[in-house]
């Protein structure tokens, strides 16, 4: 029998600076859920990367003084060493500079030719965004994300027949062959969907985008337009170009692909990528989620705002896995959640410091020595049990804080077990019934350990070292040491 095979990918950034905590928020929840699957002994390729052929690239290239190449370069480099930061584990990486995506995002047009024609055309061009809006889409005449004025542009490019695959569109998401999660941006889809879809234009002239990008096939005068080449990578990585066994068996014959992305980009994802896919007659992706933002003050971080959090930093000075546990733990995934430090700190100390860690210090503490294999008490058996059934729900629908709640009442009803029980006492009298009230205890901090190994990989690990070596301990575990 075949082991299940989960695609996990999250969006590639964009490359014109370094990334912030909102990068890593997207980064950590597709990595808690990588790493769930792989434990449960399913196969796992959790693939991004980085967007290298945006204008917004070269825009931030002339800024700083310095050629395109060399700013992709220090700011992908950043991207990637994320991975180490915060302890990811995705199994590819891919860069759209690279020729593996060249290839495969030229095929994927030839792929798509009886739907592409060439016209003229003026709009308004969010550089940010990287797209035309129309008018009526702008408030106060600014883009609606990045509150900047678009640049009207006139040239003759290719276009999408969009339009085209209205329907097939609207089928697919209704009937949930495409599930977009949560049913709030499904209908949002669906709304925009149904007004009727136009069109959309797929490339720039070479001027405009200063040389820089893709080559359209057979026109070397226009560029691809980066979503069209972007949108790619999730089957370029898999060997599209090169038409290679991966890419049958991890797209075209699987039926798990999620898509993790921001509700910024969540046109893009489920309506052009599919649309495009269709028309190539290529298979689509079974999931897209679509996750809040992180704000600080109520505004979402950006580097032009002011307020960006680097991610680095939070590690230095709390620890990776404090800081892939706040960002899943202090609000659900698909809302918006504010940042600050103090909440940072008292959400470490309150859950982790003086809980997590204080239990299984007491639990340590009172266990060592001692020997572990009694009957479980049923009431806490019972309780694991139906812990354990909400958690596996939780996790498989993508519901993370909500897993971590279900985790956390049991834990509290660890420390709740053993201010009823008072194994101390019972230990210091002989008494027979501290050797159950122990295994109970021990028993549950074991669950408590695999539950959160996704989520904080590192730390679980060490407890699960601890333990396994309890009786030769000499100094306390201090899993996560209290904030001042």
């Amino acid at each position: 029998m075949t082991s299940k095979k989960n695609l996990i990918t999250c969006a590639i950034d964009y490359v014109n600076a370094s990334p912030h905590l909102g990068h890593a928020l997207e980064k950590i929840f597709s990595d808690v859920i990588a790493r769930y699957h792989r434990i449960a002994g399913e196969d796992v390729l959790f693939l991004t990367g980085v967007d290298e052929n945006s204008l917004k690239n070269v825009r931030a290239a002339e800024k700083e003084g310095i050629r395109v190449n060399e700013l992709i370069d220090k700011y992908a480099q950043k991207f990637y060493k994320l991975k180490e930061s915060l302890n990811l584990s995705y199994d590819d990486f891919i860069r759209t500079t690279e020729k593996r995506h060249i290839l495969g995002a030229q095929k994927l047009w030839l792929a798509c030719q009886k739907d592409i024609y060439k016209k003229s055309y003026e709009g308004l061009y969010c550089v940010d965004c990287e797209e035309f809006y129309k008018e009526r889409e702008l408030v106060n005449g600014l883009c609606p994300d990045h509150k900047t004025k678009p640049e009207l542009i006139a040239e003759e490019n290719y276009f999408f027949r969009l339009s085209r695959y209205t329907e097939a569109l609207k089928k697919s998401i209704e009937q949930d062959k495409i599930r977009i999660i949560p049913e709030t941006k499904k209908n949002e889809v669906l709304s925009f969907v149904s007004r009727g879809l136009e069109d959309i234009c797929i490339s720039r002239l070479k001027e405009r985008a200063r040389g820089w990008g893709i080559d359209v096939p057979s026109d070397p005068s226009q560029k691809i337009w980066v979503w069209f080449d972007a949108l790619s990578n999730y089957i370029n990585a898999l060997g599209y170009g090169e038409n290679n066994d991966k890419f049958k068996e991890w797209w075209q014959e699987n039926e798990n692909k999620l898509h993790i992305i921001g509700k910024d980009i969540l046109r893009f994802h489920a309506i052009y990528w599919p649309a495009i896919l269709l028309s190539a007659d290529l298979n689509l992706p079974n999931e897209i989620f679509s996750h809040g933002f992180i704000t600080v003050n109520g505004k979402k971080m950006a580097k032009s705002v002011g307020n960006v959090i680097d991610p680095y930093e939070l590690v230095e000075k709390y620890g990776a896995d404090a800081v892939r546990y706040f960002l899943l733990a202090e609000f659900p995934a698909t809302e918006d959640g504010d940042f600050t430090y103090e909440k940072f700190e008292n959400k470490y100390n309150g859950d982790l410091a003086n809980g997590i860690g204080n239990l299984f210090e007491r639990v340590f503490t009172m266990a060592k020595n001692h020997t572990l294999e009694a009957e479980i008490d049923l009431e806490i058996k019972n309780l694991q049990e139906k812990t354990e059934k909400i958690y596996s729900e939780k996790m498989i629908n993508y519901e993370l804080y909500e897993a971590l709640n279900a985790v956390f009442a049991f834990s509290k009803k660890l420390d709740q077990y053993i201010n009823q029980k008072e194994p101390w006492r019972l230990l210091k009298n002989e008494d027979a019934k501290a050797g159950e009230i122990l295994s109970t205890l021990i028993f549950g901090v074991k669950n408590i350990i695999d539950w959160l190994k996704p989520f904080m990989p590192t730390k679980m690990e060490e407890a699960k070292d601890y333990l396994k070596n309890l009786d030769n301990q000499k100094e306390k575990l201090n899993l996560f040491p209290r904030i001042r």
